[in-house]
């Protein structure tokens, strides 16, 4: 597992070169944003030793296994840690697969695990999470959320941008790694999402594939622009 520091706050966890997820200091303990593919756990439980702080909670940015894989492991092992999703992707954790009425009718893609945990808070767009809001990223998946610090601006957008193999808005293929894409239920919500996450201005950019980018506005729009001219 390698780890980065970005900032502050935020430690980025790396597994295989392009699996993220990240660990975010609160007063109260450490934040795991995302629990890897499975195989995870103590990678992740290590770096938090490392970082002299518990892991108070697990927050996920949505139900794919690459970032649901290790959910399991690490709750055996933190039985006191909330675990916390959006209520829309909360429900692809125990096999729900159902689209709802007002959803694009697009078939799901990527994998979706059936986990034993289940969750023990469902959020809501604009919920706080110690010092993240929650802000609704639908696209990848119909419940994706990114999670804006509101001390630094930082983002952490999950698969709603990917920027290894060069920025994307998800759905927008990057040969060198194409599997977000690949993965992506509708990229026009995609769209709709990303430009929402711009309009934050975050600082830094954090995304579940690829390196942090700092002061990533001009990245985002040239992204952005990218993923209107193909839709």
């Amino acid at each position: 597992m390698k780890v980065t520091r970005h900032g502050s706050n935020l430690v980025k966890l790396t597994r295989i070169w392009v699996m993220n997820c990240y660990l975010v200091r609160e007063d109260d303990g450490l934040t795991l944003v995302d629990t890897g593919m499975g195989g995870s756990a103590d990678g992740i439980l290590a770096a938090a030793r490392a970082e002299g702080a518990p892991i108070v909670r697990i927050l996920l940015t949505h139900a794919h296994s690459d970032h649901v894989g290790s959910l399991d492991a690490l709750h055996a092992q933190l039985p006191e840690a909330d675990v916390l999703i959006t209520a829309r992707d909360a429900r692809f954790l125990h096999g729900d697969k159902s689209l709802d009425p007002g959803e694009p009718q697009v078939k799901l893609r990527g994998g979706y695990p059936v986990c034993q945990t289940t969750p023990t808070r469902l959020l809501q767009p604009g919920d706080r999470v110690g010092s993240l809001e929650v802000i609704a990223s639908p696209g990848h998946t119909p419940g994706h959320a990114s999670f804006l610090d509101t001390r630094d601006g930082t983002l952490i957008a999950g698969d709603a941008f990917q920027t290894q193999g060069g920025i994307a808005v998800s759905g927008m293929v990057r040969w060198m790694f194409p599997l977000p894409a690949m993965a992506t239920w509708h990229k026009p919500t995609a769209l709709e999402s990303a430009r929402r996450l711009r309009q934050l201005d975050p600082s830094r950019l954090a995304v579940g594939h690829g390196a942090v980018i700092e002061a990533p506005g001009p990245a985002m729009d040239r992204a952005i622009a990218e993923a209107e001219r193909s839709l």
